[in-house]
């Protein structure tokens, strides 16, 4: 297991920003950690790194305790902050030397080279950081959390500030490294959990509200929904005693039916539009989109 989380609690003061929460993210893996601004996610990223100490709870990587005095994790730990901090006045080549000679790394000099080539800084690489674009600081801070090859990667909000084209390259980099490496990532885009993600850990006012397959996540398998549009008038009432349908609502120009049925709902739709000469111009199913299941997991 490569981290462990055990009924954390975090105050700041009086106030709870993360309450019992418990989760493990296994070897391998690439978990995404959403939730709201204030929801907890960057205390507990900054928790299981030793930046912050626990309030109480238990919090272990690759089998070993997190505390603020341990440098035994921080050596298996790579992180990228939600704020990335950098030494404005040095430069990349000469800033990612400094990181690996503080972890020791042989022949540094050479492996910063490989490091620039890898995450695409080749262009860069002789400016100062403070002369660089929000994108290109971001990829330095990706660079140096990942320069010890470390076992664990934490990256919160990895791919901020990136244009489109910077987002699908570091995307990319992400999943290659989570091949090899455990990966935790906080991030407000939705889509990027979609393309990247093994799995979704939803955090809402301190607390887990969810966590499981990002494929399956917030999917109820004991409801089917159908979209249909016809092409003619069909009333509400008509639908309503469509055998097996338990709910229809007028949406977007068409309906969404539901029911609690294993039998195809579809089959049962189109038998029913052929019975009314009817068109059926769209028939699908609908599944609810990660971005839909935040939104219900995490309102107020």
């Amino acid at each position: 297991m490569s981290i462990e989380v055990k009924n954390l609690f975090k105050y700041y003061g009086e106030q709870a920003a993360v309450k019992d929460i418990s989760f493990k993210v296994n070897s391998g893996e690439i978990v995404g950690f959403l939730g709201p601004n204030g929801a907890g996610k960057s205390t507990t990223m900054k928790v299981i790194t030793g930046y912050i100490s626990a309030s109480s709870g238990e919090v272990s990587v690759c089998g070993m305790p997190v505390t603020l005095d341990s440098l035994d994790t921080r050596q298996i730990i790579g992180y990228l902050p939600e704020h990335n901090p950098l030494y404005l006045d040095m430069y990349v080549k000469e800033y990612l030397e400094f990181v690996g000679k503080i972890y020791k790394i042989a022949d540094v000099k050479d492996h910063v080279s490989d490091m620039v080539k890898r995450i695409g800084l080749e262009v860069e690489q002789n400016k100062k950081i403070g002369a660089l674009s929000k994108g290109y600081r971001q990829r330095v801070g990706l660079a140096q959390a990942i320069i010890h090859d470390p076992e664990v990667l934490i990256l919160d909000e990895p791919t901020s500030g990136l244009d489109p084209n910077q987002l699908v390259e570091i995307r990319e980099l992400i999943k290659t490294i989570g091949k090899e490496k455990t990966v935790m990532l906080s991030t407000h885009i939705m889509q990027e959990v979609e393309a990247i993600c093994d799995r979704v850990v939803i955090i809402n006012k301190g607390e887990i509200v969810a966590d499981d397959k990002a494929s399956t996540i917030g999917i109820d398998s004991t409801i089917q929904t159908i979209y249909v549009e016809f092409e003619g008038e069909v009333s509400k009432n008509q639908l309503n005693k469509i055998q097996s349908v338990s709910k229809v609502e007028k949406v977007h120009g068409g309906w969404l039916l539901e029911s609690k049925e294993s039998t195809d709902l579809r089959k049962t739709i189109a038998q029913f539009a052929q019975e009314n000469h009817l068109l059926t111009l769209t028939l699908r199913k609908e599944e609810k989109s990660l971005e839909e299941v935040f939104k219900n997991l995490t309102k107020s």
